[in-house]
């Protein structure tokens, strides 16, 4: 089973990996940094220079419905940011 869910793709992450070399990835509640930076190196063939993790909290959500106000929340998950070696880059549009 892989450890990263997906890459953070945003405007703002774009930009951060352009001046910073810094990468966001969603990953699973139960990795590490250790085994984040192996999954990271071997699947985009980078040097991982160190990883900073954070559970992110879901945020509540309201919904107008005929029957009143529904109120929910999304759920929970970890990011990585991963800092790259000042000389590598990780293009994820090439396997499009």
């Amino acid at each position: 089973m892989s450890i990263i869910i997906k890459p953070i793709i945003s405007e703002k992450m774009t930009q951060t990996a352009e001046k910073y070399n810094r990468y966001g990835f969603m990953v699973t509640r139960e990795a590490t940094k250790p085994e984040i930076k192996r999954e990271v190196e071997a699947v985009y063939g980078v040097k991982v220079v160190r990883v900073n993790t954070l559970i992110q909290r879901g945020k509540v959500q309201n919904r107008n419905t005929k029957a009143g106000v529904i109120t929910g929340h999304k759920n929970n998950f970890k990011k990585a940011f991963v800092f790259v070696d000042k000389d590598q880059k990780i293009d994820f549009y090439s396997n499009i």
